[in-house]
């Protein structure tokens, strides 16, 4: 029979066990993403048009964990991809699949779809067209059409706005506005989509095209086909200029990385952000797309 020194002895290592044991069930709780644990520096760099978008996430994110430090560039999607890839970047924002982007290894990329955004061919409030049909607009951008005249509008020369190569939003724009005809039309050339929006809003007879959360009353939105570019019309599938918006890591993310890929995943971002900055989240869309342009309904 035991003491009861020895009894006390037994119950008093009982409680300490369960102690320890209740104390490393609470450090199991502690969330590997919790505020305390968030910190480091992230780069995402890319698409001009969803930059606004990851902006303001990254904004938000960072005011929840002080800790984290996002810097958020464009430079185009074909910045974003080539840097994400060779490492110079932790993610690379962009409106194209890495399989359209020559020069990289896509397969070591991760692709995380964040929404869609739509692009609409845009020009100065003065000019009084505001519809061209495909053929009309893949003429104005190799240069057949030079006048506004000749397609309905005033005797007023045509000054057409390119994007630069590396840029998602003219990839997107010469594949499903102009049918992959080259827009080889004489012009200007700017990447930034808020100095393009600029420049048409300033320069008589101006034309080019934006992503819709660019848009505003400063510019004027044409229809294609007779099909306005909305929200709706994107998502039902009428309107076809549209692209993902991707961003991309170097492998499957952790840290940092994850934390704000799931923050751009999550409802703060998808069922608020996303719709009010003029984005379209993924689960409105009644059709997708594949690498290679398929539509598909889902």
């Amino acid at each position: 029979m035991l003491g009861n020194r020895a009894k006390r002895m037994l119950v008093l290592a009982a409680v300490l066990v369960l102690v320890v044991a209740l104390a490393g069930c609470g450090g199991g709780e502690q969330p590997s993403g919790g505020q305390a644990e968030i910190a480091g520096n992230l780069t995402a760099v890319g698409s001009t048009a969803m930059q606004p978008l990851v902006e303001q996430a990254a904004t938000q994110f960072m005011a929840k964990h002080p800790k984290a430090q996002i810097v958020v560039q464009g430079g185009g999607s074909g910045t974003g991809l080539t840097q994400v890839a060779s490492g110079a970047a932790d993610i690379g924002n962009s409106d194209i699949f890495a399989e359209e982007k020559s020069g990289i290894d896509a397969s070591q990329l991760v692709d995380h779809k964040v929404c869609v955004v739509g692009m609409a061919t845009v020009v100065n409030p003065g000019v009084t067209v505001d519809n061209l049909t495909k053929q009309q607009l893949v003429d104005i951008f190799t240069g057949k059409i030079t006048n506004w005249k000749e397609v309905g509008g005033p005797d007023q020369k045509i000054v057409v706005i390119h994007r630069p190569k590396g840029s998602g939003t003219r990839a997107t724009f010469k594949k499903f506005a102009l049918g992959g005809v080259e827009d080889t039309a004489p012009g200007m050339e700017q990447d930034s989509s808020g100095t393009v929006r600029k420049m048409v809003a300033e320069t008589p007879g101006a034309i080019s095209y934006l992503a819709l959360s660019y848009i505003d009353d400063s510019v004027k939105a044409l229809k294609l086909d007779g099909v306005e570019p909305t929200v709706e019309n994107i998502a039902n599938g009428k309107y076809p200029v549209w692209a993902y918006q991707h961003m991309y890591t170097k492998g499957e993310p952790t840290g940092l990385k994850k934390a704000f890929l799931d923050y751009m995943l999550g409802d703060e971002v998808q069922g608020q952000l996303v719709e009010k900055m003029g984005y379209i989240p993924i689960t409105r869309m009644q059709v997708e797309r594949d690498a290679q342009g398929n539509v598909t309904k889902k």
